[in-house]
């Protein structure tokens, strides 16, 4: 191919798995098949009627690669869920998906069942609490405890259209892309993320099988996010607990050969407290003032 200008900044960097500008044949037989390589089943983000797959896991930010797509967090068959099996029961436990455990659930030995959307169930509680995944860990076909787990990338805003079809369409005798108009929605964060960690969370301290808490899955750079509002010193602790929250946070490897796929690189593995986790969000460090407020209704109004 000849020398490909792509965008600076706004640009796509993973589609269907790999670098939008890799034409292998392997690669593209993905984009044909909209095809998801880290849960190995179609890609669901689609357009408004479903009839384009654009298979988009992740994009250029003002601080760095960040995936978009919680998918792109299961790769090497869940490898994330299982960092946090081996973390919350150890490693003498057999992780596996809910399919499998049916099928090997009256043999002996001690079992971490992942329940989720995409293995059995997903856990539904109330009228609108809906867990990401459940890690049950069963023996003897026993429950004797579980974990939660919230798995999270970020959503954007506006659209990449023009840029995708470009890569779509890619030919050796490219000679440009053109910007994509992504913009990234931070505000997310404190609006939906940060409150729905906070109830789920409080909902498994309260249970009585659920002795580590729960987990928390998601890039670097969106956790970052939850910094600029709870603050980077909150306290850490060392032990695990029902009212603990756990983070894994993870990044995206340095771009990868065409024909290979970036992999996810362990950034932080934290816990805090839930409670003190809650009670920043409510008056952290970086909560506006009062009278930041009073100057802005004032500024609207044009009054002194």
């Amino acid at each position: 191919m000849m020398s490909l200008v792509r965008p600076t900044n706004k640009d796509l960097v993973e589609i269907f798995g790999y670098a939008p500008d890799d034409l292998t044949q392997s690669v593209r037989s993905l984009w044909n098949l909209g095809a998801c390589p880290f849960i190995n089943k179609a890609c669901s983000k689609s357009n408004h009627d479903s009839s384009v797959v654009y298979g988009t896991c992740s994009v250029t930010t003002a601080y760095g690669d960040c995936i978009i797509c919680p998918n792109r967090l299961y790769e090497k068959d869940y490898a994330t869920l299982r960092a946090v099996a081996e973390d919350a029961f150890g490693k003498m436990a057999r992780f596996v998906l809910f399919d499998e455990y049916i099928r090997h659930r009256d043999e002996s030995g001690i079992f971490v069942v992942a329940l989720g959307q995409k293995s059995g169930k997903e856990v539904k509680i109330g009228r609108s609490l809906s867990m990401d995944w459940v890690l049950a860990k069963i023996e003897n076909n026993q429950l004797i405890e579980y974990v939660g787990i919230e798995v999270q990338s970020i959503d954007i805003t506006n659209n990449y259209r023009d840029a995708w079809y470009a890569y779509k369409n890619l030919t050796p005798n490219t000679k440009t892309i053109p910007s994509s108009e992504h913009g990234m929605n931070w505000a997310n964060v404190h609006k939906r993320l940060i409150p729905q960690i906070i109830r789920k969370g409080v909902v498994y301290s309260n249970s009585k099988l659920v002795k580590a808490g729960l987990y928390f899955v998601l890039p670097d750079i969106v956790y970052r996010k939850f910094e600029d509002i709870i603050g980077a010193d909150i306290p850490l602790v060392t032990t695990k607990g029902a009212n603990v929250l756990t983070i894994h946070t993870y990044d995206l490897s340095p771009p990868a050969n065409h024909g290979q796929q970036r992999i996810l690189v362990n950034k932080r593995k934290i816990r805090v407290s839930l409670d003190e986790f809650s009670q920043r969000f409510i008056s952290g460090p970086n909560l506006p003032s009062g009278e930041e407020l009073d100057v802005a209704v004032k500024r609207i109004l044009g009054c002194s």
